[in-house]
């Protein structure tokens, strides 16, 4: 059997440079996999979730295992959004060693409350998901998972990336724990690039 054909895909996001170029973002955890959909402030001018629809796509597009059939309603969706504001201020706060707001974590604590997404085994032996999956247990499954990445052993690598012009977050679950980027092929590439310029414009001896 060919092992390429049973390989499960790379966790992590498809984005867009400003120019249009695509390239792939593993934040590290689902529940920051939700930040780029947009934010709170500023981050609002990049809100794709505008209706079910939307919450929809990004859940088939996340890092949960496929085959999960959703029922979601607007009002879900706006339960979505106020998580994923409240997780972009705790996960930057932390990034950046600062306290976190006891609202913010009222909000996420509020929310993994909530049933969660239930799995099963099917009769064939493979992962499913049990009928009834709703927004609400999807906002809260993405919720605990936020409570399980702040409160474990990852917690303290959390980062920003290094690029001075780039704000993505993720999680450092590598083994070394020496990432600084976004992703190589983005931010990663275009410091190579920069201190390859700076390198070559340097004096000679």
């Amino acid at each position: 059997m060919d092992e390429r054909a049973t390989a499960q895909p790379e966790p992590g996001l498809t984005l867009h440079t400003p120019g249009g170029r695509p390239y792939r973002f593993d934040p590290g955890a689902l529940c920051l996999e939700l930040l780029p959909t947009g934010g709170p402030g500023a981050y609002a001018r990049h809100e794709v979730l505008h209706g079910p629809a939307d919450l929809i796509r990004w859940a088939a597009a996340s890092r949960l295992p496929d085959g999960l059939d959703l029922t979601v309603t607007e009002a879900e969706v706006a339960a979505a959004r106020a998580l994923r504001d409240a997780l972009w201020s705790l996960t930057a706060d932390r990034a950046h060693g600062r306290a976190s707001d006891l609202a913010v974590l009222e909000v996420v604590n509020a929310a993994a409350a909530g049933p969660p997404l239930i799995a099963r085994i099917a009769p064939d032996g493979t992962r499913a998901w049990a009928p009834g999956a709703t927004g609400t247990r999807l906002v809260s499954t993405v919720a605990r998972d936020a409570v399980d990445l702040f409160t474990g052993p990852y917690a303290h690598r959390i980062r920003e990336c290094a690029a001075h012009d780039c704000l993505l977050l993720f999680v450092d679950t590598s083994r070394p724990g020496r990432r600084r980027w976004c992703a190589m092929e983005n931010c990663g590439n275009r410091h190579k690039v920069r201190a390859h310029r700076g390198r070559a414009r340097e004096p000679g001896p």
